[in-house]
């Protein structure tokens, strides 16, 4: 994994290589599985999402020993960031992922996926200045969002509901975001998604447990679609976009995600053989198209370097 003293600054652009470039197409492969993959488990979803991460951080162990040497002088305030990005992380999850089989995978998705709209919000709360591009991009995604919960009113009250907990884990996944990039200032991508991962599958154990939601006891088939998803999306998807990360810089990274939404409708099709209502489609575009504006042109500084 790369280290963190060679990460690239929040908003920042640099052009993918070819190594970069496919490695950012593998991931977006991963993670367009995940909608999909998931709304076919039976069992519940902070079942899933428990053990999507406590697999993704067993399985990446052995890289972290690897980076070993890089960790010396780490302590426990340099894995707080990671602690709160795996909290935030488990919101992310508990949200998102029960909105699949509540609304359509694709509007779910498109919704999620507005992560960088709420980031940017966080960054003007914080004093920084926005272009107006971003402000356009912000008003064409609200606008898409309200599309899709309009169409889906028509649809059911429980389809609008999945549309607000799919929105809410965009909301939490910006602050896994922006805790996740506190952190990779001081911490190796292994380390980092070990911390957090470990972190969220503790937090979605406990609240299993509350809930008194079983983590184990599931089918064979529930166990490979489980085993499948964790290889998807967590390490093909996750794990890999915070690999490069560190070189081609967290803009390059969002629009990158922007293709989970035609992948994850793509893949739904043929796995699900679902299709999202006709006219909840020009809503999902101008997600897709506000989202890209607002990545695009969402330098928070001044000062950052040009394009």
């Amino acid at each position: 994994m790369s280290s963190a003293a060679t990460a690239t600054p929040a908003w920042a652009v640099s052009r993918p290589g070819g190594r970069d470039a496919a490695l950012m197409a593998v991931a977006v492969v991963g993670v367009s599985f995940s909608g999909p993959l998931t709304a076919l488990v039976a069992t519940s979803f902070l079942a899933i999402a428990f053990w999507r991460n406590a697999a993704g951080a067993v399985l990446l162990v052995p890289l972290l020993l690897r980076d070993r040497p890089a960790l010396a002088g780490v302590g426990v305030r340099q894995l707080g960031s990671s602690v709160v990005a795996g909290l935030f992380l488990a919101a992310h999850f508990a949200a998102w992922l029960p909105s699949l089989s509540m609304t359509t995978v694709a509007a779910s998705t498109a919704l999620v996926t507005t992560t960088p709209i709420w980031t940017a919000l966080a960054a003007r709360v914080s004093g920084v200045h926005l272009p107006r591009q971003v402000w356009a991009g912000l008003a064409l995604a609200v606008l898409g969002a309200a599309l899709i919960a309009g169409v889906d009113v028509t649809v059911s009250w429980e389809a609008l509901a999945g549309d607000g907990l799919a929105l809410l884990g965009a909301i939490c996944a910006g602050g896994y975001m922006l805790a996740g990039a506190r952190a990779r200032t001081r911490l190796t991508t292994s380390a980092y998604a070990v911390a957090c991962y470990s972190t969220c599958a503790l937090a979605l154990a406990v609240a299993a447990l509350v809930a008194g939601v079983p983590l184990v006891g599931f089918s064979a088939r529930d166990w490979w679609l489980i085993a499948a998803i964790t290889v998807c999306a967590q390490l093909l998807g996750h794990t890999i976009l915070n690999k490069v990360l560190s070189t081609v810089g967290p803009t390059v990274v969002g629009l990158a995600i922007l293709l989970e939404v035609p992948g994850a409708l793509l893949v739904a099709l043929v796995l699900l053989q679902q299709a999202p209502p006709l006219l909840a489609l020009p809503g999902m575009v101008a997600v897709v198209i506000g989202v890209a504006l607002v990545v695009r042109a969402g330098r928070p500084a001044p000062e950052a370097d040009p394009l």
